[in-house]
């Protein structure tokens, strides 16, 4: 039963595994994200109550 001889199936997934983990994540980590988070000011925003006409 060939299927069960884990000699050159097991090299093929290390090797694979070896090249999808050092090529894959640099390319990944490469990109550059548009939207980088900004600091929100200190500042107030003005909270003065709306005035309604119809009361």
């Amino acid at each position: 039963m060939p299927q069960l001889n884990p000699a050159p199936w097991f090299a093929i997934l290390i090797f694979s595994w070896l090249i999808f983990l050092t090529l894959i994540p640099p390319k990944v980590l490469a990109h550059k994200f548009n939207n980088e988070p900004t600091v929100a000011s200190t500042q107030k925003a003005d909270t003065t109550p709306w005035t309604w006409p119809w009361y």
